[in-house]
């Protein structure tokens, strides 16, 4: 008991009014709905073979089927109308692969949010350590999402086919006492499937409340801070440098801007050497050479 009160002592309830761990409670509620609807489902329908000989007749032909929907497992003993003899007959198809699949995935979907909502009231600061526990959540969250789809579409397509196999129009084919004009055969009560349909209207809530919480997974794993910052330094320009004087470019006497002297009408660069160009001529290392005339 002292554990129990250590552990509610400790644990961040507050989170709860967040969508993070609002939905989680959504999504481990309508889990349970989704498994419960249809791994708990056993129905039945009931014929009316009358025959000619009244006395060889059943009335009250039930046959029951349930989950997992193996019908051709499923067999019932009809009258042959010819005595007292019977024929064992057995349903057509088999959906189990379409049911067991989307109930095994409400329970891991329930497992996991449970799990999830444990780790967000006891140790939410692990969780966001390095974003990593957000990242793996994201992920598993993205799985369930897919799982959720495919397993809702494989089960409706598959409750279709069940509705099919057990509707006493499509029964009463099998009986070979119902082709002959004399007998009579008739359904009395179809099978009841409203709660199938909720199995399947729960799995596509669950699609919609995992799918939606992506978004809010996403906003925790830092991945949109980081593809934020991609975009952001394609923003801004390199500042261009000042001048060609910086190292690799600054070597000694050529580190300097050319500039236009305008007071002399001419272009005058600077080399920085021992001898240069001057208005007069040309003078290296102290040898002044007059310039060649070709004036008469």
């Amino acid at each position: 008991m002292d554990t129990v009160n250590q552990l509610v002592a400790t644990g961040q309830f507050g989170i709860i009014k967040q969508p993070l761990a609002f939905i989680k409670i959504l999504e481990w509620v309508f889990s349970i709905f989704a498994f419960a609807t249809c791994g708990g489902y056993s129905g039945k329908f009931e014929l009316s073979v009358e025959c000619k000989n009244r006395s060889e007749s059943d009335l009250a032909l039930e046959v029951e089927f349930g989950y997992p929907f193996r019908l051709h497992q499923v067999y019932f003993d009809a009258p042959t109308c010819t005595g007292r003899k019977t024929e064992r007959l057995f349903l057509e198809g088999d959906y189990s692969s379409s049911a067991e699949f989307f109930v095994t995935i409400a329970v891991f979907s329930f497992l996991y949010s449970m799990a999830a909502l444990a780790v967000y009231l006891f140790i939410m600061e692990k969780y966001k350590e390095n974003n990593k526990g957000p990242q793996v959540d994201f992920i598993v969250s993205a799985v369930f999402t897919f799982m959720w789809l495919v397993s809702s579409s494989a089960w409706a397509k598959g409750l279709s086919n069940v509705k099919t196999a057990t509707d006493p129009d499509n029964v009463k084919t099998l009986i070979d006492a119902c082709d002959r004009e004399e007998n009579r055969c008739r359904e009395v009560a179809d099978p009841v499937v409203s709660g199938l349909n909720t199995s399947v209207m729960f799995g596509f809530i669950n699609l919609i409340l995992w799918g939606g919480n992506l978004w809010f997974l996403f906003k925790e794993t830092g991945w949109l801070g980081a593809f934020a910052g991609t975009y952001a330094p394609s923003a801004e320009k390199p500042p261009a440098p000042d001048s060609f004087g910086q190292q690799g470019y600054e070597q000694e006497g050529y580190g300097q801007q050319q500039e236009y002297a305008g007071s002399q009408g001419g272009y005058q660069p600077e080399y920085g050497q021992e001898g240069g160009y001057t208005e007069g001529g040309y003078n290296q290392g102290g040898y002044n050479q007059e310039p060649t005339s070709f004036a008469n």
